[in-house]
């Protein structure tokens, strides 16, 4: 029986490790005809230098082999990689091994002599467990919030996958989707959790201050520069550096950051000495950073040093079938943070924000919840309750005549106009950020008439 992919026809990779050639040939065949994509080691060292540049959904490994056993390849493995889930083999005289190996951390074992069903349903049933698909309940995997959609699904698996190595991550999606939860969950899954996680927010920090906050300076580097100041980069260090918004930055800054990024030193500003910084970087943006490359406005060398790994974090209305879910889980929430008792929406709220566009994603989601459960009376949000803006225009399932970018250009167009070009208002309006109307303005080329080119 072959096992199923998902619905993104992406297969688990699977590392294999035995030091018994003959088992290693069994078992590639066994989960190769299941469906999986194998890969194997004959020790414990191999199998660390191979996971240092494949990632892998799921490591089987012998418990007994010389050199690095798989008690210390496991806690290698938990150290490194620490979202990785580890399945053992072993002999039926060693199971107290295995089972101080489960202590230890392992995710399950299997005995030898194994029957090849077994292995496979265990191993299934072991990756359902770790990454769980679409099953009508909602799972909160690092402060990702998943529900039955594929794509959270195939989104959380693939920021494990990413989360043990070093690369740098692009994230990439709207305002609201929650791009910097996804960033944060690739760093507490990572051997540097125990690390610092820093943001920088490219979009709201001035482009005449961004240098010194990024890299620092010396005393006396400038004006009121009265003491040493250490940058955000090198707080960074032994941690995570995560640039939200990164599409923001000045071409100036983006070649100091590239060089950065290809030497892994800096120098304060107003210093002539460099420092080294040992930290991993992501960055996310809602920009479309390959139009930005083709126009000049983003470096093209600094883009591929960025997208090693390109995720993609999906809208709301991508993922609507999530929605119930979605809003039980923040009524919960508001619930706590407002001492509220029951709190619930009524069938008819709920059709009323399945029909809604969300521009703001989750984001707004949750805004336009709080706001309903402060103005029912009874504890019961009805549509009235729902202070759901329409500036942004619904997408209309059955008019193939307008693409999502027209009906995106169209609705900031109307909420700039209702609100008399004021776009703070209009980012409200629409749910989103002030940033990400600015950003929509420009990728649109919407013109401001000139008398409100300052709002």
């Amino acid at each position: 029986m072959t096992q199923d992919k998902d619905k993104n026809n992406d297969l688990y990779s699977i590392l294999v490790v035995d030091d018994d050639e003959n088992i290693l040939q069994l078992l590639e065949a066994r989960l190769s005809a299941s469906g999986y994509q194998v890969t194997t080691a004959c020790n414990g060292t191999q199998a660390l230098e191979t996971m240092e540049h494949l990632p892998f959904d799921l490591v089987l490994t012998d418990v007994k082999m010389p050199g690095l056993d798989g008690q210390e390849l496991l806690m290698e493995i938990k150290r490194t990689w620490p979202g990785v889930p580890v399945m053992l083999l072993t002999a039926y005289g060693n199971i107290p091994d295995a089972v101080k190996a489960i202590q230890l951390g392992a995710a399950d074992y299997l005995t030898k002599p194994f029957d090849g069903q077994e292995l496979v349903s265990g191993i299934k049933d072991l990756l359902a467990r770790t990454y769980p698909s679409g099953n009508g309940e909602l799972v909160e995997e690092c402060g990702i919030v998943c529900g039955k959609s594929p794509s959270m699904t195939s989104l959380v698996r693939m920021t494990r996958r990413v989360a043990g190595s070093d690369v740098s991550v692009l994230i990439q999606g709207e305002s609201g989707t929650g791009k910097e939860l996804v960033a944060n969950a690739i760093h507490r899954w990572s051997s540097r959790r125990k690390g610092p996680f820093v943001v920088i927010d490219c979009g709201s920090t001035q482009t005449t201050l961004l240098e010194s906050e990024l890299f620092g300076h010396v005393k006396g580097a400038f004006t009121h520069a009265v003491q040493d100041k250490k940058g955000l980069i090198e707080t960074a260090h032994k941690g995570t550096l995560f640039f939200d918004e990164i599409g923001n930055i000045s071409l100036e800054m983006q070649t100091r950051l590239l060089r950065f990024l290809q030497e892994r030193t800096l120098r304060r500003v107003g210093d002539t000495r460099s420092i080294e910084v040992d930290c991993r970087i992501l960055a996310a943006t809602n920009a479309n950073l390959g139009e930005m490359v083709r126009s000049g406005a983003f470096r093209e060398d600094l883009f591929y040093r960025l997208k090693v790994v390109r995720l993609e974090v999906p809208a709301l209305r991508q993922r609507i079938e999530d929605l119930p879910l979605l809003t039980d889980y923040c009524l919960n929430i508001l619930k706590s943070r407002h001492d509220l008792g029951n709190l619930e929406l009524t069938p008819a709220a709920l059709e009323k924000m399945h029909a809604h566009a969300w521009p703001g994603n989750v984001r707004e989601l949750f805004n336009v919840l709080e706001a309903g459960a402060l103005l029912c009376p009874d504890g019961l949000i009805k549509p009235d309750d729902l202070q759901l803006e329409h500036g942004f225009a619904e997408i209309e399932q059955d008019d193939e005549s307008f693409s999502l970018d027209e009906n995106e250009k169209k609705a900031v167009i109307r909420a700039l106009e209702k609100t008399g070009w004021v776009q703070k208002r209009a980012a409200e309006i629409l749910g989103i950020s002030r940033r990400a109307i600015h950003y929509k303005i420009r990728k649109h080329n919407i013109a401001i008439p000139s008398r409100c080119s300052n709002k």
